[in-house]
């Protein structure tokens, strides 16, 4: 899984997470993987799910990846995929999609890879993420493009996607069926 790299006071991220009695790579990871899912209050800081004490899959993923630059650990990749968002693999959306007579939304998902395997700490499960099987898109980004790059590459894929696959329902509408999908999730 993750390197096991131990933490120096000397950076901004680590400091952080020392302050919090965590010592090494794997305590922070564990730590990132317990807090539980919400967005953030600026959902391109990803900081903030210390001070918050929630987070997103962007959030999380991209403090782990920030954390692991930090310390010169570059083996982790933090991927921006997009997937498949159906009653198979996010069981909680079914009723959504069942009223807007839906399949599924295509939904932007961040994870990490290291070696290949994915890595998903957004909720806290060690099984492995069955959105995997539903990619239909994916990329490496860096942590600062959490916010407005993530934003706008999802929305231009669902335009896209509303085009290409001839959905009866314009974009602002699948947009805010997708909302209310991710609202779902938070409960």
């Amino acid at each position: 899984m993750v390197k096991n790299i131990n933490l120096t006071n000397q950076k901004p991220l680590s400091q952080n997470c020392i302050k919090l009695g965590l010592t090494n790579f794997y305590s922070v990871y564990k730590y990132v993987q317990q807090i539980p899912y919400g967005r953030n209050s600026n959902r391109s800081d990803y900081t903030l799910i210390l001070e918050e004490n929630k987070g997103t899959c962007s959030t999380k993923h991209a403090f782990l990846k920030a954390f692991a630059l930090e310390n010169d650990y570059n083996n982790i990749e933090l991927c921006l995929g997009i997937f498949k968002m159906n009653s198979t693999n996010t069981i909680k959306i079914s009723k959504i999609l069942n009223t807007y007579k839906l399949d599924y939304i295509p939904e932007a998902h961040c994870y990490l890879k290291l070696n290949d395997i994915i890595n998903d700490v957004t909720f806290n499960s060690n099984k492995l993420p069955i959105f995997s099987k539903t990619l239909m898109h994916e990329e490496y980004i860096i942590p600062n493009q959490i916010g407005n790059y993530k934003v706008n590459m999802h929305q231009k894929f669902i335009k896209s996607w509303i085009e290409k696959e001839n959905i009866s329902l314009n974009f602002d509408k699948v947009w805010e069926i997708r909302e209310l999908c991710i609202a779902q999730l938070s409960e």
